[in-house]
């Protein structure tokens, strides 16, 4: 299993970024996918999570209406659109498989002015 998370960046408060997980080694449209982030000195957080055909998400209330999650089951990939950014969404965003307990490298999103 394998799981790549890139789109991460610097962006100013307000603004918005998408990111993308490409998966492999497992038959990626048979199973949910989730986004998690990790601020600097605080644990884990679950910021939005999808259904294996796309149908069901969820957002905790921190993000919800300003992050969509979406996945192309053709390309395996999941992507997480982050729009109205505030510094609080700063940290290491990473996607996960929750049957699989498979986790990505991660990607660095800083929102500074």
């Amino acid at each position: 299993v394998q799981l790549v998370e890139s789109g991460g960046g610097l962006v100013q408060p307000g603004g918005s970024l998408r990111l993308s997980c490409a998966a492999s080694g497992f038959t990626f449209s048979v199973y949910d996918m989730r986004w998690y982030r990790q601020a600097p000195g605080k644990g884990r957080e679950l910021v939005a999570a999808i259904s294996s055909a796309g149908g069901n998400t969820a957002y905790p209330p921190s993000v919800k209406g300003r992050f969509i999650i979406s996945r192309d089951n053709a390309k395996n990939t999941v992507y997480l659109q982050m729009n109205s950014l505030k510094p609080e969404d700063t940290a290491v965003y990473y996607c996960n498989v929750p049957r699989l307990e498979a986790w990505g490298q991660g990607t660095q999103v800083t929102v500074s002015s």
